[in-house]
C-alpha cells in the first residue's frame, strides 16, 4: 500500500537468491571496470595537457599568447577559447552517436561485445591523439575516444548490475565510478610528470599512456563471459545459464534466480517491440524520468568542469603550472577515497541517504567557493595564499560529497532500474544524456567562466539544490531489490504510482519485506 511521502513495502516476502561474491565475478567485474578507467583517464588527461604550456603553444597559439604577453585580459578569461573547449568536448559529441549503435550492439550481441569495441576504438583514439602533429589529428583522436567511451559506457555499468549479486550490486556498480576516479587520479599524476619534461613532449606522453586501460580492456574483454540475463535473452539455453549462473554465484542452488531471469526474458520477448518506442508508453514514465534526470543532474553539479578543468581552475587563481597539477592530484585521491567510501556502505544505508548527504556538503563548498573568489579574486592578479588553500580544501570537500553520491550512484541507479524489455534502451538514453551536457557545460564552462566570474559556483549550486529536493521527493530506494524485480518500486512509491499500471510490463509481483533484508514483517521507507 502507497502512502504520501512514503513508499510502504508488501507484506509479502521475496524470492531469497543464493550466492556470493566469488572470485569469477570479481575478476570478470574489475576486467569490466577497466571502461571506467579509460573514462577517467581521459577526463584527467585533457584536463591537465590543456594547461600545459608546450601544448597550448603548438595546438593553439592564441590562447598560449593571451596567457603569457596580454595584461589586460581577465584571469576569468584567460582560457575562453571555443576551438580549446571543442578540444575537450569533441569526444562527448562522438560518445553522444556511439551510444545509440552501442544500445542496438547491446541488446542483440551481448554486452561484451560492446566492452570489446569500445575498449578498441579508445586504444585507437590514444595512438592518434600521441602521433597528433596539428590540431584535426588531435581532434579526429578525440573522436574515436568518445566512440570507445560511448561503448564501454553503455556496457560496463550493465555488465556490473547483472553480474553482481542483488545484496551487493550497489558496492560492485559503484566499482565503475571508482575505476572513473583511479583513472582520473592515474591522469594527473602522469601529468604532474610529463609537465616537467623539458623538451616539449610531455603532452605526447600524457596523451599516449590512454592505450595502456585500453589495451587491457581490449584483451580482457576476449575472456569476459557474457551475464546470465544476457546469455538467456541472446540464446535461451537454460541450461548453459543455468551452469553460468552456478558458477558465478558459486552454489548449485540458483534455481529461484534462474526463474526470474527466465520469467524477464520471456516477457521481453512476448511484448517484441522498438525499446525506444515502448520506453515512451506511460508505464515506463518513471524509468524515463529517470534515465533523462539522473545523468543530466550528475553533469550540472559542475563536476566535470573540476576534473576537467582543475589545472586551468587553480591557475586562474594565480598558481604556477605544477601547483595547480598538483591540486589536481590531490582532489582526485579525495574523489577515489570517497568513492570506495560509498561502495563500502551503499547497500547498507541506502541510495536516498547518500544522495541527500552528498548534495547538502556539494552545495556548502560551491557556495563558500563563490564567495572567496568574488571576494578575493578580481580581474587582475591572484588571491592570497591562505584563500588559495581555501579553495583548494573546500573543492576537495565538493569533490568528497559528489564522491559519496552523484558520482558513483549516478551510474548505479539507472543501471538497475530497467525491465529487461527496455534495459539497453534505456542505458543508452543515460549515457546520450550524460554526453550531450556533459558536451554542453565542457563547451560553455570556459565562456561561462569569464562572463559569470565567481557566479559560475552559484550557478552549479542551484542546479545542487534542485537535484536534491528532486531525490527527495520522487526517487525511491533501491537496496537490496533484484533487478528483475525493480518495477514494484514505481507501484508502491506516494507519486509514481499514479502512472504506472499494476501488474503492467515491468512492474512484479510484490516487493520485499524489507529492502535488503528477508522476513516477511512490512516496513516503510520515508521520502
Amino acid at each position: 500500500m502507497a502512502t504520501e511521502g512514503g513508499l510502504t513495502s508488501s507484506s509479502s516476502s521475496r524470492r531469497e537468491y543464493n550466492g556470493k561474491i566469488t572470485p569469477f565475478v570479481a575478476l570478470s567485474c574489475m576486467m569490466a571496470a577497466m571502461g571506467g578507467v579509460i573514462f577517467g583517464y581521459d577526463i584527467g588527461i585533457s584536463g591537465g595537457v590543456t594547461s600545459m604550456e608546450p601544448f597550448l603553444e603548438k595546438f593553439f597559439h592564441q590562447v598560449y599568447t593571451k596567457m603569457k604577453q596580454d595584461t589586460e585580459v581577465s584571469n576569468y578569461c584567460k582560457f575562453d577559447s571555443q576551438l580549446l573547449t571543442s578540444f575537450t568536448s569533441s569526444l562527448y559529441v562522438a560518445g553522444l552517436v556511439a551510444s545509440f549503435f552501442a544500445s542496438w550492439l547491446t541488446k542483440s550481441r551481448g554486452r561484451k561485445p560492446s566492452i570489446l569495441l569500445g575498449g578498441g576504438a579508445f586504444l585507437a583514439g590514444a595512438a592518434l591523439g600521441g602521433a597528433a602533429s596539428n590540431v584535426y589529428m588531435l581532434i579526429f583522436g578525440r573522436v574515436l575516444l568518445g566512440v570507445g567511451v560511448g561503448f564501454a559506457n553503455q556496457a560496463v555499468p550493465l555488465y556490473l548490475s547483472e553480474m553482481a549479486p542483488p545484496r551487493y550490486r550497489g558496492a560492485i556498480n559503484n566499482g565503475f565510478q571508482l575505476s572513473v576516479g583511479i583513472g582520473v587520479l592515474a591522469a594527473n599524476l602522469i601529468n604532474f610528470g610529463t609537465e616537467k619534461i623539458r623538451s616539449g613532449y610531455g603532452w605526447r606522453i600524457s596523451l599516449s599512456m590512454a592505450a595502456v586501460p585500453a589495451a587491457i580492456l581490449t584483451v580482457g574483454a576476449i575472456f569476459l563471459p557474457e551475464t546470465p540475463s544476457s546469455l538467456i535473452q541472446l540464446t535461451n539455453d537454460k541450461d548453459r545459464a543455468r551452469r553460468l549462473l552456478q558458477r558465478v554465484r558459486g552454489t548449485s542452488e540458483v534455481q529461484s534466480e534462474l526463474a526470474d531471469l527466465i520469467e524477464a526474458s520471456e516477457l521481453s520477448k512476448s511484448i517484441d517491440h522498438n525499446p525506444f518506442r515502448k520506453i515512451l508508453e506511460a508505464n515506463y514514465r518513471p524509468q524515463l524520468v529517470m534515465a533523462v534526470a539522473i545523468p543530466f543532474f550528475q553533469q550540472v553539479t559542475g563536476i566535470n568542469v573540476i576534473a576537467f578543468y582543475a589545472p586551468l581552475l587553480f591557475r586562474t587563481i594565480g598558481m604556477g603550472e605544477s601547483a595547480s597539477l598538483m591540486s589536481a592530484i590531490l582532489t582526485g585521491a579525495v574523489g577515489i577515497a570517497t568513492t570506495f567510501l560509498s561502495m563500502v556502505i551503499v547497500d547498507r544505508v541506502g541510495r536516498r541517504p547518500l544522495f541527500l548527504v552528498g548534495g547538502v556538503l556539494m552545495l556548502v563548498s560551491q557556495v563558500l567557493v563563490g564567495a572567496i573568489m568574488a571576494a578575493e579574486l578580481g580581474d587582475h592578479g591572484g588571491i592570497g595564499k591562505r584563500y588559495a588553500v581555501a579553495v583548494i580544501v573546500l573543492i576537495g570537500f565538493y569533490v568528497a560529497g559528489f564522491g559519496v553520491s552523484w558520482g558513483p550512484l549516478g551510474w548505479l541507479v539507472p543501471s538497475e532500474i530497467f525491465p529487461l524489455e527496455i534495459r539497453s534502451a534505456g542505458q543508452s538514453i543515460v549515457v546520450a544524456v550524460s554526453f550531450l551536457f556533459t558536451f554542453v557545460v565542457a563547451q560553455t564552462f570556459l565562456s561561462m567562466l569569464c562572463h559569470l566570474k565567481a557566479g559560475i559556483f552559484f550557478f552549479f549550486g542551484g542546479w545542487v539544490v534542485v537535484m536534491t529536493v528532486f531525490v527527495y521527493l520522487l526517487l525511491p530506494e533501491t537496496k537490496g531489490l533484484p533487478i528483475e524485480k525493480m518495477g514494484d518500486v514505481w507501484r508502491e512509491h506516494w507519486f509514481w504510482n499514479r502512472v504506472v499500471v499494476v501488474g503492467g510490463p515491468g512492474v512484479g509481483e510484490h516487493l520485499p519485506a524489507k529492502f535488503g533484508e528477508g522476513g516477511s514483517q512490512s516496513s516503510v521507507v520515508d521520502l
